[in-house]
Order: C-alpha cells, then structure tokens, then sequence
C-alpha cells in the first residue's frame, strides 16, 4: 500500500451495529507480560496468492473478500492449526488506495464487518481458546511516514474501527511509521473500550545501527508513547528479523522487566523496504535463508531478549507459526 490520493471522502451513512459483541469472555482479557507466550498468526496477502484465492493489484489481500471470503476464512483456520493463539483480521487492504475511494465510501462498512465476522467464525470454532485481533493499517501508506496525514486517515479508521468492533478480541494497529499515526489509533479506539496493540514497523537498511522507526523517531519514543495510551503491547512488524533483537532491548529498557505491557515481535521475509517504497506493487520475493526453522532460531533471541508475543508478516505462514508453537514455546 502507498498512498491515498487526494480525495473528499463521502461516506454513505454508516449503519448502527446493532449486532452484540461475540466476543467470549475468556478470550477478552490478555494476561500481563509473563513467561507465557502469545503466538500471534503470519502474513495474509501472500497466504491467499498461495492459495489460489482472487489476488490482483490494486485489490491486494481484500480482492479475497469481496470475490472469494472462503479463502479468507482457511488462511485463518491454517494459522489456527498451526498453533496461533491470536489471528487476525483481513483489513489491513481495506482502504480507498487499494478498494478505490467509491468502493470505500459505499462497501467499507460491509467489507470491514465481513473481516471481523470470518476471524470470530473461525476463533470461535477452535478447540483452544483464539483471540481476534482487529488489523487497522497505516492507511496513509506502508513504511511512508512522509505520507501521514491524520486528516485523511481519521474517517478511514472510523470506519474500519466501528465495522470490525463487534468481532474483535482487541485492536492491533500494525506497521505504524510514526508516533502520530499511534497516537490517532489510540485516540479513536479508545471508546471501545477494547485493548490497543500498537505495532511499529522500523528502519532495516542498515542505515543505522540504532532502533528507529521508519520516522527516524526512537523506539524508546514509542515505548513512551504505550505507556502514555495505555498500551497492552508494544510489537515491531513488517522490517527484517535482524534489526527486532535490539528493539525489543530498547523497549524493555524503558519498559522495565516487570511491566505489565508486553513487547512482541513479528518479522518479514522480504529484503529491505526502501525509504520510497512502492508497498505492495508486487510481490516481493522471500529469503531463502527464512525457512520456518531459520525463522524460529531469530524468535528464540527475541523471546529471550523480553518478547513475549511472536509471530510473523508477510512471507511468513503457517508452517513457520507451526515452527513457533513447536520450538519456541515448546
């Protein structure tokens, strides 16, 4: 996803859920950070092109929704037998950039719902306790923090934050560039009264040997900044597993061992996002280096480092989440 056009957002009238939140209430709370370990699902758009589901640019992973929601439903009942105790709602492509702004303003709203209802279908029919965790994107652009504009994102949220309410567990706002865009989830998700993940991606050019968004803002910044909104986790996502040890480090330095907001992790297999990225122009190819046994040795260093949520994003499946539940938490 790169970015939003300039446009005058006119929404169709947003219905009342009236819908009673599903949500079971032993999957409501999320323990304080423990020894326990949460495993958290792995990327989707990829999942659903190996699948054969409908996938085409500019559509990307939300094609799946609108033309094939079966798929959508295996991917996570994959992540879901692979040993994943938190999946995912498939919203992370469900913004006018992507869906375009008439589809948006007229099938946002239903596509959204459809998300949140396909992840509690499938939680709720496991036979150990799933947690969904409603996706709210950087919906100004992947990795651009040059592109942030609250203004336009505000009523894109919205809707995706009143839509996928009545189904989720609680919200992770993934692959954040900057503190601001943390900030307007925060905002916006707390009558909700569900908890925030908030989950940054971070510079891995090499550029730098310390922990930066892709803001160039620090990673104790964005520890502060959980701490601030009340944050129940602080992940890093999307960025190569090489630069994710020394982040988790920089958080629990600010955070301290004993803190009651858990610091998680879930990599890409991709190469390098460059500072101009076109995310999600095309498939990027994976690392041959990322199998799931190579992937498990880096969270084996994250969840020693203080990590205590793992899982993966794009490039990452469910042999490789199957990998975790088996070798980390084994």
């Amino acid at each position: 996803m790169l970015q939003v056009p300039m446009f005058k957002l006119t929404l169709t009238a947003i219905p009342k859920i009236n819908s009673v939140c599903r949500c079971d209430a032993r999957h409501a709370k999320l323990p304080a950070m423990t020894n326990t370990i949460l495993i958290l699902d792995g990327g989707t758009g990829r999942e659903l092109a190996r699948r054969g589901a409908p996938f085409r640019q500019p559509e990307w992973s939300a094609l799946a929704l609108i033309e094939g929601p079966q798929f959508v439903s295996a991917v996570h009942r994959a992540y879901v037998e692979a040993g994943a105790d938190v999946i995912t709602t498939n919203s992370y492509a469900l913004v006018p950039f992507h869906i375009g702004v008439e589809r948006f303003a007229s099938e946002g709203v239903l596509l959204a719902a459809r998300a949140g209802q396909l992840a509690r279908d499938v939680a709720d029919a496991s036979s150990h306790s799933v947690r969904v965790a409603g996706s709210l994107p950087p919906v100004c652009g992947s990795y651009r923090p040059d592109l942030v504009d609250l203004d336009r994102a505000r009523p894109i949220l919205n809707v995706l934050i009143g839509a996928l309410a009545p189904n989720v567990d609680h919200w992770l706002a993934e692959t954040l560039s900057s503190l601001a865009e943390a900030r307007l989830c925060a905002m916006l998700t707390a009558p909700t009264g569900k908890a925030l993940w908030l989950s940054f991606t971070l510079e891995d050019d090499g550029a730098t040997d310390a922990s930066a968004l892709r803001s160039g803002e620090s990673v104790a910044e964005a520890a502060y900044l959980a701490q601030e909104v009340g944050a129940a986790a602080l992940l890093f996502n999307c960025s190569q597993p090489e630069v994710m040890e020394a982040a988790i480090s920089s958080a629990r330095a600010i955070l301290g061992a004993q803190s009651a907001i858990r610091i998680g992790v879930y990599a890409n297999a991709c190469p390098p996002m460059a500072a101009d990225a076109k995310a999600n122009s095309e498939l990027s190819p994976i690392r041959a280096d990322l199998t799931p046994e190579g992937y498990a040795r880096f969270a084996a260093a994250w969840c020693a480092a203080g990590a205590s949520i793992l899982g993966g994003c794009c490039g990452i499946g469910p042999e490789h989440i199957a990998a975790l539940r088996t070798g980390v938490t084994a």
